[in-house]
């Protein structure tokens, strides 16, 4: 089955900048959200930047992956992108959706579910 061709989505500067930077490495991934954020993956929260940073070290360590947003909408008062995962994990590849929490510039929140 072919794959439909790549289109551009409307996604908050914020968002871009982190799905840009999932591809750079976990430093330029914490950068992205602010102080105090909080991160909710695979059953696990993580707050703070440090904690953040180490939360993708880890999962970077653990597969390698590619993400492409496929999808965007505000859903009660979040962003919530889907993105189409694929890569070295069970279960791949996959369509996780990510909501978003936006303060200022940075992100504030993330949770990821699938």
């Amino acid at each position: 089955m072919k794959r439909p061709t790549k289109k551009s989505l409307a996604l908050p500067k914020a968002i871009a900048d982190y799905f840009e930077a999932d591809k750079s490495g976990s430093e330029a991934v914490s950068q992205c959200f602010t102080n105090n954020a909080v991160v909710k993956d695979e059953g696990h929260t993580y707050r703070g930047r440090a904690a953040i940073k180490k939360w993708k070290e880890d999962s970077s360590t653990k597969y390698q992956y590619t993400s492409e947003p496929v999808a965007c909408e505000r859903r009660d008062g979040k962003i919530m992108v889907t993105s189409h995962l694929a890569g070295n994990f069970p279960g791949s590849p996959v369509n996780l959706r990510y909501f978003f929490g936006l303060e200022g510039k940075q992100i504030a929140s993330l949770e990821i579910v699938s």
